[in-house]
C-alpha cells in the first residue's frame, strides 16, 4: 500500500506547474503491480504453467509436420511412430488442459484476493475522509468507485492479466517456430509487427478517451439515481416523477451514446486486425504453395506454417479485443487512486494525548474560534462560549445562525482555522478522534439505523457490548416497550434507515446507544424537530434520563425542548447576541423573546383550527 502510495504521487510531482496530470498507463501498471508484488510466488506459478500449455499446444502441429512428412509423404508405412506420435499428441494436448485449467485457478485466486484488497482499503479510506470531501463528492461517484471501478480492476486480473502473459508468450513462440520452419516466409510475418503497432498506436488515444467518457457518464448516472431513490418521497408528493424521468432520459441517452461510441471503436479495431490475418493466410498460401510446387519447400512444413499462422493472430486477437478492458481498468485504477490519494483534512495528532475518559469531567471551551467552509463567508468571527461540566445548553437561532457548525467543530468534522476548542482544558485536535467520539456523543435530527437487529443497531454492531447492557440501555431510556412489541424482540431484524418504525421510535434506538457508549458530552441537533407533541413529551423524558451527570448541549427548533435548560445560547449569524436562562431572556425583550413570542403564536393558530373553520369535504 504504501508503495502504490509513493508512486503516485511522485506521478503527481513530476505533471508540470503543478497540474492535476493526465492519468498514465505507467501509473496505474505501478499502482497493480504493488498489489502484485505480495502474490509473486503465485504468480511465478502461473507463469510456469502458462509456458508449459503453450509449449504442449504449439509442438502440436510440428508433430503432424513430422507425421507428414516423415512417413506419409514419403510412403513409409511404419504404423508404431504413427502412434508414438499420435500418443505424444495426446499427452500434449492433455497437458496443455491440465496446465491451462492451473494457471487459472492460481490466477484468479490472486486476482479475487487483490481486489477484495483494494475494496476493503477504498471502503475504509472513504469512511476515514473529513465531510469536506462528502460536502463536495457525490454519494454516487463514490458508489460507482467501490462497486464499477473495482469491477473493472477485477477484469483486468481475470481476463487482460491472463491475455496479456499467455498470448504474449504465445506469440513469441510462434515466431521462433515460424522462423525454424521457413526463415524466408518467417521474415514476411515479421513485417506485420510494425504494422499491428502502428494500428494500436493510432487507437490508442481515441480509445482511451471514448473509455473515459463512457466511465464518467454512467458515474453521473449512478449518482443521479442514487439521489433520486433518496428523495423519491419528494418526488411523488410534488408530482415530478416526469419531469425526473426526462433528465434520467438525458443522462441515459448521453451514457448510451458514449457507449455506442466504444463499441464502435472496439469493432473497427478487431476488424482491421481480422482482415490483417485473411490478407496474411493469403499470402503465404500462394508463396508456400509455389514453393510447394516447386519442390523447395515440404507440404508438411507448409500445413504447420498455415496453423501457426492462424494462431500468429489468435493471440493478437486477443489481446486487441482485451484492449478495451484495459483500457477500462486503467482508467478505473487512476479513479480509485484519485479516492485513496485524497488525504482527509482532519488528521490525527503527530502528539496524541491520553485520555482517562471516566475521568471526563465534559467542560467545553470555544476559544476566540473564527471558521469558514472553504474559501466561503466566515461563519465564526472570535465566537467565545464555555460550557460547565454537567451543564445543559440550549442553542437557538435563524436558520444560517451557525447551530450546527457550532456542534460539527466540536465533534471535529471540521477544524477551527483560528483559536480552539478544549474538553476539560485540552484542545480536541490533540485528542485521537476514536477517543474523542467516544466522549462526544451526537443525537441527529434523523438518526440513522442499519439494516440489522435492534441490538446490533443500539451497540452499533461493537461485539464487546454484551446484550445485557443494550437491553439494560433499552429499559433505561424507555425504547424497551417499543421492543417487546415486535415478534422477534431484540433479534428483530430493521431494514436500511430503519423504515417501519416512527421518528420518535428511531429516535428511542439513538438515545440507547448514548447509554451503551457512556459519552460525557451529549449533542442534540434538532432531535425533536420532526415530532408530534406526544412523541416529544416522550423523547423530553427519555432526553432527562440521558442527559443526567452529562454536559447536554440541545440545537433546538422548538423552544420547548429548551426551556429548562440551565443556560440558553442565542445566535445570530455566528455571534452570540443573548445568554440566559429562560425566564430572564423572555424579560430582555430580544431576539429570543420574540422568537418565543413567535413560537406562541404558531401554537395558538393550532389550537383555533376547528371542524368548522375547515368543514370535510
Amino acid at each position: 500500500m504504501p508503495t502504490a502510495i509513493n508512486n503516485w504521487q511522485m506521478d503527481q510531482k513530476g505533471s508540470q506547474g503543478g497540474k492535476q496530470p493526465k492519468p498514465e498507463y505507467k501509473s496505474a501498471f505501478r499502482i497493480l503491480k504493488s498489489y502484485i508484488n505480495p502474490h509473486r510466488k503465485t504468480f511465478s506459478l502461473v507463469a510456469i504453467c502458462t509456458i508449459i500449455a503453450i509449449v504442449s499446444d504449439l509442438f502440436q502441429p510440428y508433430l503432424v509436420k513430422i507425421a507428414i512428412d516423415d512417413n506419409l509423404m514419403v510412403g513409409k508405412n511404419d504404423y508404431s511412430s504413427l502412434i508414438i506420435i499420435c500418443a505424444i499428441y495426446l499427452g500434449l494436448s492433455v497437458s496443455g488442459l491440465f496446465f491451462t485449467y492451473l494457471q487459472n485457478n492460481l490466477l484468479q485466486d490472486a486476482g479475487q484476493s487483490i481486489v477484495a484488497r483494494i475494496r476493503k482499503q477504498l471502503f475504509e479510506h472513504i469512511t476515514k475522509l473529513s465531510m469536506s470531501y462528502f460536502d463536495k463528492t457525490s454519494s454516487g461517484s463514490l458508489i460507482t468507485h467501490v462497486s464499477s471501478d473495482t469491477e473493472a480492476v477485477n477484469q483486468f486480473f481475470n481476463q487482460v492479466l491472463l491475455t496479456l502473459l499467455r498470448d504474449g508468450l504465445t506469440l513469441v513462440s510462434i515466431l521462433v517456430m515460424m522462423f525454424y520452419l521457413d526463415t524466408t516466409l518467417g521474415f514476411y510475418c515479421l513485417l506485420l509487427l510494425p504494422i499491428i503497432a502502428l494500428i494500436a498506436i493510432g487507437f490508442r488515444s481515441f480509445m482511451r478517451t471514448t473509455y473515459q467518457m463512457a466511465r464518467t457518464r454512467l458515474s453521473r448516472l449512478v449518482a443521479f439515481v442514487a439521489e433520486n431513490l433518496a428523495g423519491m418521497s419528494l418526488i411523488q408528493v410534488f408530482h415530478q416523477q416526469k419531469a425526473q424521468g426526462e433528465l434520467y432520459k438525458e443522462r441515459n441517452e448521453d451514457y448510451f451514446k458514449a457507449n455506442v461510441r466504444e463499441i464502435r471503436t472496439a469493432v473497427t479495431f478487431n476488424r482491421t486486425f481480422d482482415l490483417l490475418g485473411n490478407l496474411t493466410i493469403a499470402f503465404v498460401v500462394w508463396t508456400g504453395g509455389k514453393a510447394v510446387l516447386g519442390d523447395t519447400m515440404e507440404f508438411g512444413v507448409l500445413y504447420a506454417f498455415i496453423t501457426y499462422i492462424r494462431q500468429f493472430f489468435q493471440p493478437i486477437n486477443a489481446i486487441t479485443q482485451q484492449w478495451n478492458t484495459l483500457q477500462s481498468a486503467t482508467v478505473a485504477v487512476n479513479r480509485i487512486w484519485g479516492v485513496l490519494d485524497t488525504k482527509p483534512e482532519i488528521q490525527e495528532p503527530e502528539k496524541p494525548i491520553t485520555v482517562d475518559q471516566e475521568a471526563v469531567q465534559g467542560r467545553v471551551d470555544y476559544n476566540d474560534i473564527s471558521f469558514s467552509y472553504g474559501n466561503g463567508t466566515p461563519i465564526f468571527r472570535g465566537l467565545d462560549l464555555h460550557i460547565h461540566a454537567g451543564e445543559m445548553i440550549g442553542i437557538v437561532g435563524t436558520t444560517g445562525a451557525g447551530k450546527s457548525s457550532l456542534m460539527s467543530l466540536l465533534c471535529r468534522f471540521y477544524d477551527v482555522q483560528q483559536g480552539s476548542i478544549q474538553i476539560d482544558g485540552q484542545d480536541v485536535r490533540d485528542i485521537p478522534q476514536p477517543v474523542l467520539h467516544r466522549m462526544v456523543g451526537l443525537v441527529q435530527q434523523e438518526p440513522y439505523l442499519y439494516a440489522g437487529s435492534i441490538i446490533d443497531n443500539v451497540r452499533m454492531f461493537d461485539e464487546s457490548i454484551s446484550r445485557e447492557d443494550v437491553i439494560r440501555a433499552c429499559e433505561f431510556v424507555g425504547a424497551d416497550q417499543l421492543v417487546n412489541r415486535m415478534a422477534d424482540g431484540y433479534e428483530t431484524k430493521l431494514s436500511e434507515r430503519g423504515s417501519g418504525l416512527s421518528a420518535g421510535e428511531r429516535q428511542l434506538i439513538s438515545f440507547a446507544r448514548i447509554i451503551v457508549f457512556r459519552p460525557k458530552i451529549l449533542i442534540l441537533d434538532e432531535a425533536t424537530a420532526n415530532l408530534d407533541s406526544q412523541t416529544e413529551q416522550l423523547i423530553q423524558r427519555a432526553l432527562q434520563v440521558v442527559s443526567e451527570g452529562r454536559t447536554t448541549i440541545v440545537i433546538a427548533h422548538r423552544l420547548s425542548t429548551i426551556m429548562q435548560a440551565d443556560r440558553i445560547i442565542v445566535l445570530s449569524h455566528g455571534t452570540i447576541v443573548e445568554s440566559g436562562t429562560h425566564a430572564e431572556l423572555v424579560e430582555q425583550q430580544g431576539v429570543y423573546e420574540e422568537l418565543y413570542r413567535h413560537s406562541q403564536g404558531e401554537a395558538a393558530a393550532t389550537l383555533e383550527v376547528t371542524p368548522e373553520a375547515h368543514p370535510v369535504k
